[in-house]
């Protein structure tokens, strides 16, 4: 969201007046046009234009751009002030967003079945933590036996002590009986960096030590020291494109894969999808997810596939 959609027309004056006052008017028109908008990216392109249509006037030019600059500063550090004082006063429950996930899906490997799957994802900003809550719910019941009941909860804080840097924490729980797992819990804790967050593009990586105990349905019960690496990617294909009258779209793809390794058994969980935003609350979306364990029970596939079709409501 903009910081501002309209500047205040008596503080542009007074900033701007002596370097407006020897514009053309065709100049100070599309000036002043460009200035309401309060888009950084627009000004700065009008600007340009200016100093390349009027180039006896670039001083002028100049000094509505500092005018300009100097009144974004100001209002963005406001800004910062009262979120920052928000998030201070807020409480345990306060500030959270989120988006639940309703659908069905398709599986291959271990089955080949149609079922409902719905989700939940949580996530809360403050200064320098943040919290994420995800919670994963598949079903399927066919000729009244469940053939498949696959649960994942998962809570991650965050500190975000640099730029780019982070730390993070990481607590899991897992069920999945037809991958041969009755309940897996895994621990880990370590750094994060933030490779790419601009233009619709944002890549972070991850990567830690981890503790897991798994409980398989043959019985056999394993507690290992692991390592686990993380990928976050999500990429806004187009900024907009219209499906009717009164809806619109955004395409986005976005990646999510965990890898934990032990001596004995390697876990990877690889979910990519592809969202179409038709409203501000609502999306569709498409997703594929790989889970792959190297060392199956007997009887079992290591890997197992999934393709979901639900639909996202935000809150």
């Amino acid at each position: 969201m903009r910081l501002f959609l309209l500047l205040p027309p008596l503080l542009l004056a007074a900033a701007a007046v002596p370097a407006q006052a020897e514009l053309p008017e065709g100049a100070r028109a599309m000036i002043d046009a460009a200035l309401a908008t309060g888009d950084k990216t627009k000004v700065a392109t009008v600007l340009d234009l200016a100093r390349k249509t009027w180039p006896d006037d670039a001083a002028e030019i100049d000094a509505v751009a500092s005018a300009f600059a100097t009144t974004l500063a100001a209002r963005q550090a406001d800004a910062e002030k009262k979120r920052e004082q928000t998030i201070r006063n807020a409480g345990l429950f306060d500030l959270w967003k989120g988006e639940g996930e309703l659908g069905g899906f398709q599986s291959s490997g271990n089955s080949n079945t149609v079922g409902v799957t719905a989700g939940l994802k949580l996530k809360r900003e403050g200064i320098d933590w943040s919290h994420r809550l995800r919670a994963r719910f598949d079903y399927q019941r066919q000729n009244g036996v469940t053939s498949r009941e696959q649960l994942f909860l998962a809570y991650e804080p965050r500190w975000q002590f640099d730029e780019n840097v982070f730390a993070y924490g990481l607590a899991q729980y897992e069920r999945d009986q037809i991958q041969g797992v009755d309940a897996r819990y895994a621990i880990s804790g370590g750094l994060g960096y933030q490779v790419l967050d601009r233009d619709g593009l944002s890549l972070s990586l991850k990567a830690g030590p981890a503790y897991r105990v798994t409980d398989y349905t043959d019985g056999r019960k394993d507690s290992r020291i692991a390592a686990l690496a993380g990928l976050d990617f999500d990429w806004k294909m187009f900024e907009r494109l219209t499906l009717t009258q009164d809806a619109s779209a955004v395409a986005e793809t976005s990646g999510e894969a965990v890898v934990l390794i032990d001596g004995a058994n390697t876990s990877i969980n690889l979910v990519t999808g592809l969202n179409f935003v038709v409203s501000d609350h609502l999306r569709a979306r498409m997703s594929y997810q790989l889970d792959y364990d190297s060392n199956p029970p007997a009887g079992k596939v290591s890997t197992d596939t999934l393709t979901r079709a639900t639909l996202i409501y935000g809150f």
